[in-house]
């Protein structure tokens, strides 16, 4: 069955455009764009047959579909050549019942998706596979690409490094200097990519990798490259896919350039579309209240204004004016959506107590687990309801962080859940009386 994809303006202006063309807003109206499926063609295979070969292809060895990306292909980049599929068996991960945490803030149904659980730690894998393969097409049929550049806080730079170099494929890094762990400085320059460190925020990055990608000089990796999202979106397919193609009550997700929140939409949207699911979950963004342009809109009837983003220790979403802001609104307003938001105390802390259930978190859930923490606590999310909270990237990302909480040196910030070891001599005696005595707490 031949299946077609491509981009369009999300505006409604006339007009297609090759998914392998470098095109990356509205000629028309500069609007961003968006990839439209042909869903005619993807209806004549039934909803019961969809489920079927995905559930078949779900983490098996067949190139490329032991991809949880690619083993949907036909939903993400139908005319992509497999020789040209640059994957690293991303997608897949696990989906974490956290029944100790969810009866500690009085939730029934709690589910924590591991997006970290991937290549290069983060979830920002699902879409840098889709990218990066769709380039290695391009540079196979002739075209010239000096280089696949991105602006970023730490986790789209890793993905993109990666995937790069496997590829072989120049990648270029704009970083923000100093505002990235050391963890994720080091993931691209392992990888061979050519990092700048510049003195500015995300924002800055941003506006300097736009302008090289307008110029023609890099080709753009950043999520307002709506090729990154069909990647994302596969997060909600498979999510209800291993919910028994049940879709849950809500979905929380950190938010700062808010590419995730419209590639979730997207997903939703073309289950319903083809069938395979009836029902709409809402939408929860969670910001940190340092970098929450997206709550403050929410909080004035969605009317948007750029802010200057304060330092955080959530740095993967210190962003105050994310490029997909009007596909996020979009989303939200079609599946009822919150925004709220966590202090740094809050997002701290509801790492820390969630980290003590079992988890290990990274800074960006722990502002997802305070925005959930706030939303039961003002019943906003009924203690019977099905939560699913996107862990964006692995903990040990953040061990920096992590170090700080415990050593009660994060600033500003008196952790409640801090642990330290204690120290003892070498004496069996001594040890043996401290066994006993954390016994008797642990009995009280």
């Amino acid at each position: 069955m031949p299946y077609r994809a491509h981009f369009r303006c999300i505006a409604g202006c006339d007009g297609e455009h090759a998914l392998t063309e470098p095109v990356y807003r509205c000629p028309t109206c500069n609007d961003l764009l968006e990839v439209v499926h042909d869903l005619a063609a993807l209806g004549n295979l039934s909803p019961k047959a969809w489920k079927q070969l995905f559930d078949d292809r779900y983490k098996r060895t067949t190139w490329p579909y032991g991809s949880s990306v690619w083993g949907k292909k036909e939903w993400v980049c139908p005319d992509l050549e497999d020789e040209n599929i640059v994957s690293m068996d991303e997608g897949g991960t696990n989906l974490l019942w956290a029944e100790r945490f969810g009866n500690e803030i009085g939730l029934e149904d709690l589910w924590i998706k591991l997006c970290g659980n991937s290549h290069s730690g983060s979830f920002k894998d699902l879409g840098m596979t889709v990218l990066v393969s769709i380039v290695r097409q391009m540079i196979a049929k002739g075209r010239t690409i000096q280089a696949i550049a991105c602006a970023s806080t730490g986790d789209t730079s890793a993905a993109l490094a990666a995937y790069s170099a496997a590829a072989g494929i120049p990648a270029i890094v704009i970083l923000p200097r100093g505002k990235v762990s050391d963890a994720q400085l080091l993931q691209p320059l392992a990888n061979g990519a050519t990092v700048f460190a510049l003195d500015t925020d995300f924002d800055g990055c941003m506006a300097i990798v736009q302008r090289l990608a307008t110029e023609g000089k890099i080709y753009l990796a950043n999520s307002m490259n709506s090729l990154r999202l069909e990647g994302q979106k596969t997060v909600a397919i498979e999510i209800t896919q291993q919910f028994d193609w049940e879709v849950p009550d809500v979905l929380i997700v950190p938010g700062g350039n808010l590419g995730n929140v419209s590639a979730l939409g997207a997903g939703l949207d073309m289950m319903e579309a083809l069938g395979l699911t009836q029902k709409r979950p809402r939408i929860v963004v969670a910001q940190a209240a340092k970098a929450n342009p997206l709550y403050r809109a929410y909080q004035d009837h969605w009317n948007f204004e750029p802010v200057h983003a304060e330092t955080t220790q959530a740095s993967a979403i210190q962003i105050g004016n994310p490029v997909s802001i009007k596909k996020a609104v979009a989303t939200l307003q079609r599946y009822e959506g919150i925004v709220e938001q966590a202090t740094e105390v809050e997002l701290a802390d509801a790492a820390g107590q969630a980290d003590l259930t079992g988890m290990f978190n990274c800074p960006h859930t722990g502002v997802a687990l305070a925005a959930l923490i706030k939303l039961r606590k003002n019943g906003k999310i009924s203690p019977k309801e099905r939560v699913v909270v996107i862990s964006t990237a692995n903990g040990l990302k953040f061990t920096d962080f992590k170090r700080a909480y415990h050593n009660r040196t994060l600033p500003n910030i008196e952790p409640t859940y801090a642990c330290s070891p204690i120290e003892l001599p070498d004496d069996y005696d001594t040890v043996c009386h401290a066994v006993d005595a954390i016994s008797g707490q642990s009995s009280k």
